[in-house]
């Protein structure tokens, strides 16, 4: 039995829902332990793709046990859609899908705050998808959160409704200015109840079932969304998302003690990208950040939104192997760079001062101003798609897999060489 964390090292979009799906073929449980529906994991099932935003991507395999942790914040009705529109495809969640009964619940007032704010902010934006991710972990911090294990049909449970629906609709009239419609308690409280009963077969103590799969000997694999950067406590704040996206984050998340976990994978994407709103020290202004956002369809999974490009930054990724502890690299999107003739690594940073850095500082101020420091290596202008053996692909895109390694100090253990399952080069076990 191995118990696996699998986090994005960067700022999100680095293809984990491809290696969790590879992985969960092998894993008795996969576990999502954070964030909510403004995170998107894009998958390759043959010639179909999948874009799955609750839902663990090992839903897909169909032994494949999958966990919606207590660090997570549900939309009831975006959950339910996405268990209807697997079962459309022929993927039933039925026996195979779990959902901590300590999970919070993202109520219809959380949406409206999450957009009245941001509306307000305008040109401080920071960048949130609106869907009402961080008020609701601020009512989960802030105890007037409601959970699964709330929802109760009785008179005492509709008395809190009530006061929350009427103390929401009070802040957004006269904090944030928002001209309605407001919402009415009755339909918030009947629309819960509705979506619960739904939901309800599936609602359990996933602690518990977490502990009981381990005795039993199966392998877990524990699922982040987002990436590093975008941890509410380690990320390049406030430009971050509402809970801790870091390895840390999957005990807390899913009801597990640290001692029980034996590796945690980076999932590396060989360049870099970001969405939204923040501070990317490397971004790209040029032609060759147009051809990373082309070749590579880099748009947000959630979203759509364009995501931002540039070159890999080794210190942003070394920063991120002391905050996680990683164990293995898996890189992917190597063969977007296939025909550039320059690759470029980022390997320090230096302030108007000319004063020099070897990780990314966390001054909000001091982000903004600073320039990269490059290497330069040759490309392979050779194609890697769908290779599956280390030892074919070419001599200098393992000269740049090498570079990685020795800068981030992190043996990488996979390659991905295209969207598809079967287009990845594994060089060691995750198990």
């Amino acid at each position: 039995m191995t118990n696996t964390i699998v986090v994005g090292s960067q700022w999100g979009d680095e293809g984990k829902g491809k290696l969790v799906d590879i992985l969960a073929d092998q894993a008795g449980t996969v576990v999502r332990f954070q964030g909510g529906n403004n995170a998107g994991h894009t998958v390759m099932f043959g010639d179909k793709k999948f874009i799955l935003h609750l839902i663990p991507s090992g839903i897909l395999q169909d032994n494949t046990k999958c966990v919606i942790g207590n660090g997570l914040v549900v939309d009831l009705e975006a959950l339910l859609d996405e268990i209807k529109g697997l079962l459309n495809l022929g993927i039933s969640c039925v026996g195979r899908l779990f959902i901590s009964d300590a999970a919070n619940i993202i109520m219809p007032y959380h949406r409206l705050l999450d957009q009245a704010r941001e509306e307000r902010l305008k040109s401080n934006k920071i960048g949130t998808t609106g869907r009402g991710i961080g008020p609701a972990y601020e009512d989960k911090v802030g105890r007037v959160g409601v959970r699964f294990a709330d929802i109760e049909n009785n008179s005492f449970f509709k008395e809190k409704i009530d006061h929350f629906v009427n103390d929401k609709n009070l802040i957004l009239q006269h904090v944030l200015g928002f001209k309605g419609p407001f919402l009415n308690s009755d339909e918030v409280f009947e629309q819960l109840l509705s979506f619960y009963k739904e939901l309800e077969p599936y609602v359990c103590d996933t602690s518990e079932l977490i502990a009981e799969e381990m005795k039993s000997g199966q392998h877990i694999l524990f699922e982040g969304a987002q990436g590093s950067f975008l941890d509410i406590d380690h990320g390049t704040y406030p430009f971050v998302t509402s809970s801790n996206t870091t390895a840390g984050g999957a005990c807390a998340g899913s009801g597990v003690g640290p001692s029980k976990i034996d590796k945690v994978v980076a999932i590396v994407k060989a360049y870099t990208t970001r969405v939204g709103e923040g501070p990317f020290p490397t971004e790209l202004f040029d032609d060759d950040g147009k051809h990373l956002a082309k070749v590579g369809q880099e748009f947000g999974a959630t979203t759509g939104r364009p995501r931002r490009c540039g070159w890999f930054d080794a210190c942003l990724v070394k920063k991120s192997v002391r905050l996680n502890g990683f164990t293995d690299l898996a890189i992917t999107k190597m063969d977007i760079m296939d025909q550039m003739k320059t690759i470029k690594i980022c390997v320090a940073y230096t302030d108007k001062s000319g004063k020099k850095y070897n990780s990314l500082p966390s001054k909000q101020s001091l982000l903004s101003e600073l320039q990269p420091i490059y290497e330069e290596l040759e490309g392979w202008m050779s194609d890697t798609v769908g290779i599956t053996e280390y030892a074919d692909l070419p001599e200098k895109a393992k000269l740049y897999l090498k570079r990685i390694e020795d800068l981030v100090e992190v043996p990488i253990s996979a390659v991905s060489t295209g969207p598809k399952r079967e287009q990845t080069i594994i060089m060691k076990s995750f198990f």
